[in-house]
Formats: structure tokens, sequence, C-alpha cells
């Protein structure tokens, strides 16, 4: 059941032809990031607001194999006049952020 959802998901963001907008504060879009990247064992490093932006840099945690953890990477929230923009996001963790925020 829950594959189908992700597949579902998955479909309706690849073929929304651009970044999907939700009516969400800031606030909301950075709690509910922050859970997605912890529960799919990502580390948040930095998060940085400025203006109608929120950058937050994540990386791979350790998982257990001892090579230590990956790069930084940067997700952009944007703020728009009343929605939120994910930004250079990854389609893995922006399906589960997509049904997160759907709740």
């Amino acid at each position: 059941m829950r594959v189908a959802m992700m597949a579902a998901a998955v479909v309706l963001l690849v073929g929304s032809g651009g970044p999907k907008k939700y009516a969400v504060t800031n606030d909301r879009a950075l709690v509910v990031t922050r859970e997605v990247l912890v529960k799919q064992g990502y580390d948040v490093v930095r998060v940085e607001r400025g203006g109608p932006d929120i950058v937050v840099w994540y990386r791979a945690g350790n998982r257990g194999r001892g090579k230590g953890k990956g790069p930084p990477v940067r997700m952009v929230i944007h703020r728009t006049e009343d929605r939120v923009v994910f930004l250079q996001a990854p389609t893995s963790i922006l399906v589960d952020i997509d049904l997160r925020l759907k709740l």
C-alpha cells in the first residue's frame, strides 16, 4: 500500500512540470524537512535564513559502515507570496516531504 502511495506521489512530482508549491509557513516546511532528512538517515548541518529563502545544508550520515559522512548538500526552501517552494531537493526526499505536508 505504501509503495503504491509513493509511486503515485513520484508520478505527481515528475509530471507536474515545475516545483510544487505548498500553502504552509516557513517554520512548518523547515520542521517537516528536518524530520524527513533525519528519518532517511541524513544529518542536518546548518540552516541559513535570509530574506524569503531558507537554505538547509545536510549530509549523508555514517549509516554504521565506518566510512565517514558525505559532503554537505544544499536544499532551498523559497517563500513566494503565500506559498513555499522546495528548490534543489532530490526526488526521494521531496516525495516524503510532499506526503507529510499534505497530512
